[in-house]
């Protein structure tokens, strides 16, 4: 379903280019608003939060006005991770949230996520339907005179998020006794880190938790590992955690610095959850999760699909399969029994409830063998640039090439200009190889 304004992740872009404005983002609030006040509830009520992007100020106003233009009442909640927005949306019985974030993009990208009543993100027709509201006249989604909406700071959904988080684990939670290196990505989750991880007791050392507006994501968080990886080592921690800008991402490190992706995560989270016999069905992974996961998986007798890249995508199939759990690479890890969407809060704290104080990081999560991996992302002009015949062909050479040992993928990112080519093989002479044939036709 080709849609014009929304992608596999809500609206993404530069800022004061394209859709990512003042006037489209009233706009998007007008038509947003015009649609879920047609749910025929007493009170129409839309939440909205956002990560530390300086851009926030700027387009958060103007989704206020056209939300109260076509008479939703709205709460502003400031900071707040992803999922903390959607576990509130549906806590407060609101209408809609709506967050404002550009998710592990630099600070010049800002956009948005919609959720629905039900805490999920808005379904493909839902959001094409908003699109049509859109593009009409403004004043056909205005709100009569006397049913204007008001605006109402929430103070306390920083709170609100932890003590359902905390509530949802029924094992009472603490980790003392546990040293950990948490950064933040100057993002969405600096306060609500600090305070969930503080509340139960851990010794934390916080990096990338000084936003400014313009530091989001650079250099910091779950796309630069590397920092975690630093300090943990520097300062004889137990492990690391990284988030991304909206917090809903995690990529780990364990005692001795390696990295912890989220095929790893997923894979010892299912076979604790296994054992506890709380794992539902299977378990979701995406094209792009690694193969050594999938016969991992087959090993332990565990059912494994794949959905398109997307922690949309991965609910959806969780939804239809009737999984608890699902996730990606990227660190987009879906506790089903808990949320709706990836929240690297949430999976932090269960994973430190699964393991065992006297079980090592780096033991906990050597549970299976990954067949190496390589991922290119290639700037491209033309967004046909996949349909070109010379592509095409170098993609089917490629293939050909790798069949038997190994397998190449090649998509567009929904959120990013780029197209990503991801191949999997233990010979990676020859991996690298098609991979490089590929690229030279598309950039």
């Amino acid at each position: 379903m080709l849609k014009k304004y929304f992608g596999t992740d809500g609206i993404r872009g530069l800022v004061n280019k394209g859709y990512i404005n003042g006037e489209t983002f009233f706009k998007i609030g007008l038509a947003a608003g015009k649609y879920f006040t047609n749910l025929k509830k007493k009170k129409q009520v839309a939440i909205i939060a956002k990560d530390t992007r300086l851009s926030g100020y700027t387009l958060e106003p103007s989704l206020v006005s056209g939300l109260t233009s076509a008479g939703m009442h709205v709460y502003t909640l400031g900071p707040l991770p992803t999922n903390g927005l959607a576990m509130l949306t549906k806590s407060m019985k609101a209408n809609m949230g709506i967050m404002i974030t550009a998710s592990h993009n630099p600070y010049y990208d800002n956009g948005l996520k919609l959720f629905g009543p039900d805490g999920l993100k808005l379904s493909d027709k839902i959001e094409t339907k908003i699109e049509k509201l859109i593009d009409q006249k403004i004043e056909a989604n205005l709100s009569k005179k006397k049913t204007l909406g008001r605006v109402k700071r929430l103070e306390n959904a920083t709170d609100n998020y932890i003590t359902i988080i905390k509530n949802n684990l029924k094992k009472k939670s603490h980790l003392k006794n546990i040293k950990m290196v948490v950064d933040c990505a100057n993002g969405a989750g600096y306060k609500a880190a600090f305070k969930l991880f503080k509340s139960l007791g851990a010794d934390v050392k916080f990096i990338g938790n000084k936003p400014n507006g313009l530091n989001i994501n650079d250099n910091c968080g779950s796309t630069f590992p590397k920092n975690i990886q630093k300090a943990t080592i520097k300062h004889k921690a137990h492990l690391g955690i990284s988030f991304d800008g909206d917090a809903d991402r995690i990529i780990m490190c364990d005692e001795k610095g390696s990295i912890i992706d989220g095929d790893q995560i997923l894979a010892a989270i299912a076979l604790e959850w296994k054992k506890k016999k709380i794992l539902k069905g299977g378990v979701v992974g995406t094209l792009m999760s690694n193969y050594g996961l999938e016969k991992f998986f087959k090993l332990k007798n565990i059912k494994f699909v794949r959905a398109n890249v997307g922690d949309r995508y991965v609910k959806n199939m969780m939804y239809e399969k009737k999984f608890n759990l699902g996730g990606e690479q990227s660190g987009h890890i879906i506790l089903g029994k808990f949320a709706t969407t990836g929240d690297g809060l949430l999976v932090a704290v269960e994973i430190l409830n699964l393991i065992n104080k006297k079980t090592k990081i780096s033991d906990f999560f050597n549970v299976f063998e990954k067949v190496p991996q390589i991922l290119e992302n290639v700037n491209y002009k033309k967004n046909n640039i996949l349909s070109n015949s010379r592509v095409q062909k170098s993609i089917k050479i490629a293939k050909k090439m790798i069949i038997g040992q190994g397998r190449i993928l090649v998509r567009k990112s929904g959120t990013e200009q780029k197209i990503r080519i991801m191949g999997e093989s233990k010979n990676t002479k020859l991996l690298k190889k098609c991979i490089k044939i590929i690229k030279k036709e598309i950039s």
